[in-house]
């Protein structure tokens, strides 16, 4: 259990390192949104997108998307709800976040993980978008412990999560 309460501990310090980073309410605000774009209607665009499309270069994003998720999803599911790790306003006292988070636990970072499956993805088929789409997916995860929901080990895990499951999901369907 120690090696837990130090990851604890380190978590919670880079967590409050973070919070005295935003002075501006304007930097809330922005977390907001961006934290709103990987709500998973993108994702569903871009499905919607692939499919209508019909070009054989689509369809495998779709495909491999799919595969993506369907591995994606129970992974974080059971991870999180296995795992229980608090969230930053239930594990710190005097602290309260800017949302109320969609469930109970933090670990990992469900959004992060799909901005960063997504991204990965995308960014296989479309090289010159990887900037942008790696920098969306950050942003995302950033957003995340802004508004107080995530600590930044659970932004890594999710980030790590995604990326790590779109290229097995590649590699897969590639082969």
């Amino acid at each position: 259990m120690k090696l837990i309460d130090t990851i604890q501990e380190y978590d919670a310090f880079m967590f409050f390192w973070f919070m005295n980073r935003k002075h501006l309410e304007r930097c809330v605000q922005i977390s907001r949104w961006i934290s709103r774009s990987g709500d998973g209607y993108l994702y569903l665009l871009l499905g919607v997108y692939c499919l209508v499309s019909g070009t054989a270069h689509d369809r495998l994003l779709l495909r491999s998307t799919l595969l993506a998720f369907l591995i994606e999803r129970p992974l974080y599911f059971a991870l999180k709800n296995g795992l229980r790790r608090n969230r930053p306003a239930v594990a710190l006292k005097n602290f309260r976040s800017f949302i109320v988070p969609a469930d109970r636990f933090s670990f990992p970072s469900g959004h992060t993980s799909a901005a960063f499956l997504v991204a990965t993805l995308i960014g296989a088929f479309h090289p010159p978008l990887q900037p942008l789409l790696y920098g969306w997916a950050a942003l995302v995860g950033l957003s995340r412990i802004f508004l107080g929901v995530h600590f930044p080990g659970d932004v890594l895990m999710g980030m790590t999560m995604g990326s790590s499951i779109a290229v097995l999901s590649l590699g897969v369907l590639s082969a």
